[in-house]
C-alpha cells in the first residue's frame, strides 16, 4: 500500500508519519467498531472515521483527486481508496499494534456496545442506567453505553419505544429498555437497507444517496402530524442538538 496525504487538517490532524508507516504493507482484516472503519495491518491499524460528510471510494491511479479528496490509499494494481471529505470532520488515526497511542486507544476503548451485537439487552441497559439521570436521548448520543446512535436515529428509536426524550434514564423501566432496544436494532437494520438518511450530502461508497429520510416518523418534522396519533410533532433542544418527538406517544 502507498498512501498520498494532501490534506492533513482533519478533525486530528493526519500523522505525518502514516506514509512511511503504511508503504509496502497489506491489509490483512477490515472490521468496525462504532463509527471507525478498522484497517488492520500486521503491525498495527488504521481507525477511520467519516464525520459528518466524508466518504471513500474506490478509484483508479489515473482518475484526478478533486477539491475535497483529502487521502489516497493506493492498492495492488492501481485501485485507489479514496477519502472525500468537503467539511474535514473526518479522521485518520494509527494505533500500533506494539505502543499504541493512548489517544486513540481511549477512543477506541471508550466506545459503548454495538447496537446491533449480542451484548446490548434491555436487562443489560437497564442496569447500566440505575444511577443515570441524565435525559435518555443524551444518553444515546454520548455513545458511552451503546455505539453508534446517532441523532436522526436517537430520536426515530425513541418514539417507536414510546419514550419521552426527556426522561431521566433511571426512570425508565426494564420492560420499557426491552422496548428502546428492540427500537434500536429495527431502526438501524433498516436504514442499513435503505442507504442511510441523506439530508444533505451523505452518500454511500458508490456516490449514491440513501432514503431512509422517506421513512423518519418523527425526524425533522416539526408541526407536521404524528403518523401514529396525529398530534402535532414537536422540536426541542437538547445539548446544542436538535430533538423531534410525539408529546401523546412518547411518555
Amino acid at each position: 500500500m502507498a498512501v498520498h496525504v494532501r490534506e492533513h487538517r482533519l478533525r486530528w490532524p493526519v500523522s505525518p508519519q502514516l506514509k512511511e508507516l503504511l508503504a509496502g504493507h497489506r491489509v490483512h482484516q477490515v472490521g468496525r467498531r462504532a463509527k471507525y472503519v478498522l484497517l488492520e495491518f500486521g503491525h498495527g491499524t488504521l481507525a477511520i472515521h467519516l464525520g459528518m460528510s466524508g466518504s471513500l471510494r474506490l478509484s483508479t491511479c489515473q482518475s484526478a483527486p478533486g477539491k475535497h479528496d483529502h487521502v489516497d490509499l493506493v492498492l495492488e494494481e492501481g485501485t485507489v481508496l479514496r477519502y472525500n471529505d468537503p467539511r474535514r470532520f473526518g479522521a485518520f488515526l494509527w494505533l500500533s499494534g506494539n505502543h499504541p497511542d493512548p489517544f486513540v486507544k481511549n477512543l477506541l476503548d471508550h466506545q459503548g456496545v454495538e447496537p446491533l451485537g449480542p451484548i446490548l439487552t434491555g436487562d443489560w441497559l437497564w442496569e447500566r442506567t440505575r444511577a443515570r439521570q441524565m435525559a435518555v436521548k443524551q444518553m444515546l448520543l454520548a455513545g458511552k453505553e451503546v455505539a453508534g446512535v446517532g441523532n436522526i436515529y436517537a430520536s426515530e428509536c425513541l418514539f417507536r419505544a414510546g419514550i419521552h426524550p426527556l426522561r431521566p434514564c433511571a426512570r425508565i423501566s426494564r420492560q420499557r429498555y426491552g422496548s428502546l432496544v428492540h427500537s434500536i436494532r429495527e431502526v438501524l437494520s433498516e436504514a442499513i437497507v435503505q442507504g442511510g438518511s441523506t439530508l444533505r450530502d451523505f452518500v454511500d461508497s458508490a456516490g449514491r444517496a440513501g432514503y431512509f429520510q422517506n421513512a423518519h416518523r418523527v425526524y425533522g418534522r416539526e408541526g407536521q402530524p404524528c403518523l401514529r396519533c396525529g398530534a402535532p410533532i414537536r422540536m426541542i433542544r437538547q445539548g446544542q442538538r436538535s430533538t423531534w418527538y410525539c408529546a401523546r406517544c412518547q411518555r
